[in-house]
């Protein structure tokens, strides 16, 4: 079952190296967080396998990957500068801050939340005896809008500097670059344009562990269709990306589909649903399927004075702004998802407790760990040969570890997610009949703990099955 406290997950992350405190050594920084080398091959596994369904395997997507900093005329285009705005409220006692529909978000829910009006957030938290995160007290100021964009300067000099943006969303980079698209790749609607990318949007109250960050990587597809046809496309990315995460192994009890209020929507949507997982904390979003419309099309147009329509091949005449529909992926969400759901602990037949992460094998961090059953230079020899045959006849990432008893390796293997565990012993090398026959090994499975000797020569075929 998924781990039912953060903290487990957030101690695992710790301990095995998955994902660390930002600047630990300065005594860190604010909701930062860094993925360690477990962490980076699990989440580059992730987007390896959301790149390969979304667009390796489709004939309507291509890849793009825009840049952080764009000219600021993008953000007035797509209303960033004037409406990308959460409402703030400060702590009368304490000072501190926090978004207020946050706040009210776990007592009288995310739908309500979400439709109050600014001037309606202050009574609403004092009505509701909400009380300040930090000290306590239920006294605060009138809600404010606050932009969440973070601000820079271009230049030497920054008092001269034109003031630019670090992107808060990946999508204006594929809207930028349409025409760039239609004009080298020439594709036929529908089709879209994936982009898997940082970006950074100056939140009020961050936290969850890697849930809300200030900085965090976005998987986005932008899919454009003919007017009045977006409808039928909705419906499908629905479905498929349902479908890419049961495939992944996230438990379907786990999950479900919020569809937004009319007063929910974002100003440029017509209909958003988010899928939303069950965090330890509650129900939060996971990913978001909006339709745009032709908003963003239309407003690139109107600011950079360019033609953006498409030209029907069909019928030259014909050119119009397409629609689009937009499946919106957090990436790190997406990550803490999988370490949430595949956190697992069992009671072992001897009374024992181990803690394994039931990764899929697709996203597990390690595919293979070479162990040698003790630290005998000519065991350890051995175990380097097969390492190495491994390494050369396949792509499989391979842990050789040499480090404490036989049993304690394996603890760590499940608590990292190997699926597959080789034993190199002195069977292997023709000393020891009891445990094998010469030029063999022991293959164990993580999840079911079972065990099989198998020849060298079929070791490679045996795990890349």
């Amino acid at each position: 079952m998924p781990a039912e406290t953060l903290d487990q997950v957030v101690s695992l992350c710790k301990r095995r190296g998955f994902i660390f405190p930002g600047s630990e050594i300065y005594g860190g920084l604010a909701n930062t967080w860094d993925y360690g080398p477990l962490g980076a091959e699990l989440k580059n596994n992730v987007k390896k396998q959301w790149w390969k369904t979304f667009v390796h395997k489709r004939q309507d997507i291509v890849g793009l990957d825009s840049a952080i900093l764009m000219n600021p005329k993008v953000w007035e285009a797509s209303g960033h500068l004037g409406s990308f705005t959460d409402p703030l409220v400060d702590c009368k006692e304490c000072k501190e801050r926090f978004r207020g529909d946050k706040l009210l978000e776990d007592k009288i829910g995310v739908e309500a939340a979400a439709v109050l009006n600014l001037d309606q957030i202050q009574p609403m938290l004092e009505a509701e005896k909400i009380k300040c995160p930090s000290c306590g007290a239920n006294s605060w100021t009138a809600a404010k809008q606050f932009n969440l964009m973070f601000k820079t300067h271009q230049g030497v000099v920054e008092s001269e500097g034109e003031p630019i943006y670090l992107r808060p969303e990946t999508a204006q980079g594929i809207f930028a670059n349409f025409k760039n698209v239609i004009d080298t790749e020439r594709p036929r609607l529908p089709f879209g344009v994936a982009q898997i990318g940082k970006a950074f949007r100056n939140e009020i109250t961050p936290g969850n562990f890697t849930f809300r960050t200030r900085e965090f990587e976005q998987m986005e597809i932008e899919y454009f269709t003919e007017p009045g046809k977006e409808a039928d496309a909705f419906e499908d990315w629905k479905a498929q990306v349902w479908d890419w995460y049961m495939d992944l192994g996230i438990d379907e009890n786990t999950m479900r589909i919020r569809e937004h209020d009319k007063d929910e929507l974002s100003h440029y949507s017509s209909r958003t649903i988010d899928i939303e997982y069950k965090f330890p904390w509650g129900w939060g979003e996971l990913f978001g399927l909006a339709n745009r419309g032709d908003f963003d099309l239309s407003q690139h147009e109107k600011f950079s004075g360019e033609e953006l329509k498409y030209t029907d091949p069909n019928d030259p005449k014909n050119k119009f702004l397409p629609h689009v529909i937009e499946p919106s992926f957090g990436c790190d969400r997406t990550v803490l998802t999988f370490l949430l759901d595949a956190y697992t602990e069992e009671e072992l037949e001897n009374g024992d407790v181990r803690t394994v992460m039931k990764f899929d094998p697709r996203l597990s961090p390690i595919d293979v760990a070479i162990l040698p059953l003790s630290k005998k230079e000519h065991l350890i020899a051995k175990a380097q040969e097969v390492y190495n045959e491994i390494l050369d006849k396949t792509d499989l990432v391979i842990d050789f570890d040499i480090t404490g008893s036989i049993g304690k390796r394996y603890r760590r293997q499940d608590e990292i997610g190997t699926p597959k565990a080789v034993t190199v012993d002195f069977g292997t090398l023709g000393e020891d009949d009891e445990q094998g026959a010469p030029d063999t090994v022991t293959i164990r499975d993580r999840d079911t703990l079972e065990q099989k000797r198998v020849s060298i020569g079929e070791l490679v075929e045996q795990l890349k099955s």
